[in-house]
């Protein structure tokens, strides 16, 4: 690179290559005349026509150097219109980058905005999912333990007698004469009378029923679920079914659907043994029907008990009702009698209106000419 007149020009530029040729052509031409001169050999003619090749070198390097500078210049006022248009270009895609970063600053915060959002949600949801798995630990904790699991069978039970009866009509725990405890006493009229509902929950035969992977484990989980089942009914049948005391039957409530549907798929024999020993095994879905049945047959006898009441009130009613006809005659007949004394009030008033206005313009000839006894009236 060179730079003329503060210009840069590459090596090969035509220009910088014009410039160099003359000036290796000055430079030999110098030293021709050195040479001649050392020699002596130049003549006259000679030395006049290099003067005057040197004189049309000088010219040309002259006019030479007049294109530079107008080359120069042209390319100057290019390049400054090159460097306007591409600040203009710079600028345009400035703005356009300044609008792009602006609506993807908008749109980068509006995600932020919603992602926080969703992780907002996310945190309360495992939340929700830690505190469901510490009360499923907790579930776990109950049943895994035959008191409180006994407990949570009875707390089950005692819910949905609650939202089934009334509540004089049921005793939970309720002792009998045998000293025997029943989880709860449906007060049924007789026949059949109160009847015993115990609940019993079998988890551990069941669950190993649930684990068995071989059929040897399989056959033993079904002996022992079997075993536990008939165990709980036999129970039931000697505890709370009193003759004279209780009905002919009772209720073993079983607090889990999975077991109810188990037994009824899979031992259909523990179920009729229970039926022999008239021991109705009910799930809470069971025992929610069965306890409306029952509402039904309170409600039935509670009316019959009340028929005799009934009949009483309704013959009062038909008194009160007699009582209030007559009563209403009399009344009518009052509301005759004073509609007629308002229509000889109202005779009087404007008989005495009339009066008053005469006496207020002094027509005394005119009462003169009434008569003694019309005045009076």
């Amino acid at each position: 690179m060179i730079t003329i007149n503060g210009q840069v020009y590459a090596w090969d530029d035509p220009l910088v290559l014009a410039i160099g040729g003359a000036v290796l052509f000055l430079s030999m031409l110098v030293l021709i005349l050195r040479a001649a001169g050392r020699s002596g050999r130049l003549v006259l003619g000679e030395l006049g026509w290099l003067a005057q090749r040197v004189q049309s070198l000088a010219e040309g390097q002259e006019r030479l150097a007049g294109g530079l500078h107008h080359v120069s210049e042209t390319q100057a006022v290019s390049q400054g219109a090159i460097l306007q248009v591409m600040e203009q270009r710079l600028a345009e895609v400035q703005r356009a980058m300044g609008d792009s970063l602006q609506g993807s600053s908008v749109r980068t915060a509006r995600s932020l905005g919603e992602l926080q959002q969703r992780l907002a949600t996310i945190d309360k949801a495992q939340e929700n999912i830690e505190r469901l798995s510490g009360n499923v630990l907790s579930l776990q904790d109950i049943l895994s333990n035959k008191q409180t699991r006994g407990a949570f069978g009875e707390i089950q039970l005692h819910d949905i007698v609650l939202k089934a009866l009334p509540s004089d009509s049921y005793t939970m725990q309720a002792t009998l004469s045998n000293g025997r405890r029943a989880d709860c006493l449906i007060h049924l009229p007789a026949p059949p009378g109160p009847i015993a509902i115990d609940a019993k929950f079998p988890l551990e035969a069941y669950e190993a029923l649930r684990r068995a992977e071989t059929p040897q484990q399989v056959l033993e989980a079904q002996r022992a679920l079997r075993g536990s089942v008939r165990v709980h009914l036999r129970a039931i049948a000697e505890k709370y079914i009193l003759e004279g005391e209780t009905a002919e039957g009772a209720l073993m409530f079983l607090p889990s659907e999975a077991v109810y549907a188990e037994l009824h798929a899979n031992f259909p024999e523990v179920v009729r043994e229970g039926f022999a020993l008239k021991v109705w095994i009910v799930s809470p879905t069971t025992c929610m029907a069965v306890l409306n049945t029952m509402r039904a047959v309170l409600k039935d006898a509670r009316m019959r008990e009340q028929a005799g009441a009934i009949r009483r009130e309704l013959s009062e009613l038909y008194r009160d009702i007699e009582r209030l006809g007559a009563r209403v005659e009399n009344l009518d007949r009052h509301f005759g009698q004073a509609a007629k004394d308002i229509e000889e009030i109202k005779i009087s008033s404007e008989k005495a209106g009339k009066r008053a206005r005469r006496l207020d313009a002094f027509d005394f000839e005119e009462l003169e000419q009434v008569p003694v006894g019309r005045a009076a009236e």
